[in-house]
């Protein structure tokens, strides 16, 4: 029997839900704008002295950012986690002494089961999968934005760059699972309640990396992503995708737009399930040739189609639901 939530409890999932989505939306620019308005004021100096660090430190992020990880531990990430809520479901055992890239599928629009699972301790990550660390890699360019940078080092994410994943690979020792989202910003314009679409046939850099350096590949499925908010979508073609094209190519990111349940930005209620697949072996080339890396794709794409019909059923999908790799 499912106990009920009191209304308090409710209204702190509801706030540490909020923060998590503000921040996604607006703290980048806020942190801009704000050294920006800074240097028309008689506090120009902290700019300039911040804008001096950034220049100084510019290469951190990929050499293994700042080893912190109090923001991952933050209680209110429970209260996020209850939220949906969101649960992480392991299918197989990952060896401490192997490093790996784990693929996660989907992007959805904000990429919550992913953060949740990977990017803080709320849903049992290392208990799950004693000896293993998981870290989650982004764009690259928020690193690059001040003050920001600071707040997501802190919570031990990386970017998603190939210095980034080499120190990764091979400067931790073993036990490194690389969270990367495949997807990316492309995937993010397809999600809609109902259809499970992944961005995968050309995406194969994280497959080069690993044979790079010998990681393991890992499939990992986010059921309920694409449920949590509504979205506009806008046909190949049309005015509205290919603005939405032009952005992504300038800025490496989409706007998306989309409607949540309450405050139009609230994710609707939805369980997310996400599922970590059995591992697939890697061997390590220092220079992989196009044969080697087709096929481990090829491997990684069906153990992923694979991963999905095994567990959708778990979830509440029909038996006919297909996985769309595009």
């Amino acid at each position: 029997m499912v106990k009920e939530k009191s209304q308090w409890k409710e209204f702190i999932e509801t706030l540490s839900v909020l923060q998590w989505v503000l921040t996604f939306l607006f703290l980048g620019v806020s942190c801009l704008t704000l050294m920006v308005c800074l240097m028309f004021t008689s506090l120009w100096w902290l700019s300039v002295l911040h804008f001096i660090w950034l220049a100084v430190d510019w290469q951190t992020p990929e050499r293994g950012g700042r080893n912190k990880t109090f923001v991952r531990r933050w209680k209110v990430w429970e209260h996020y986690r209850d939220y949906f809520p969101i649960k992480l479901v392991k299918t197989a055992e990952l060896n401490p002494n192997r490093n790996y890239i784990l693929g996660c599928h989907p992007h959805g629009i904000m990429s919550v089961g992913g953060f949740a699972c990977f990017s803080t301790d709320s849903c049992g990550f290392a208990e799950a999968f004693p000896g293993m660390r998981s870290t989650l890699v982004v764009l690259a360019g928020l690193f690059r934005i001040p003050l920001l940078r600071e707040y997501i080092m802190s919570a031990d994410i990386y970017p998603v760059s190939k210095p980034s994943l080499a120190h990764l690979l091979s400067k931790r020792g073993k036990g490194n699972a690389v969270v990367i989202v495949i997807g990316g910003a492309e995937e993010s314009l397809s999600s809609s309640p109902g259809v499970n679409t992944v961005v995968m046939k050309q995406r194969k850099g994280f497959v080069r990396v690993a044979l790079e350096h010998g990681a393991d590949l890992v499939p990992v499925y986010s059921f309920g992503e694409n449920e949590l908010f509504r979205q506009v979508i806008f046909s190949d073609g049309t005015l509205g995708r290919r603005l939405q094209d032009l952005f992504k190519k300038i800025m490496g990111f989409a706007p998306c737009l989309f409607l949540g349940e309450r405050l139009l930005v609230l994710p609707y209620r939805t369980p997310i399930t996400t599922v970590v697949g059995r591992p697939i072996s890697v061997p390590k080339r220092v220079l992989p040739t196009e044969e080697e890396v087709n096929h481990y794709h090829k491997l990684y794409m069906d153990a992923l189609t694979e991963l999905f019909h095994e567990n959708k059923m778990s979830v509440g999908l029909p038996e006919g639901h297909e996985l769309r790799i595009i």
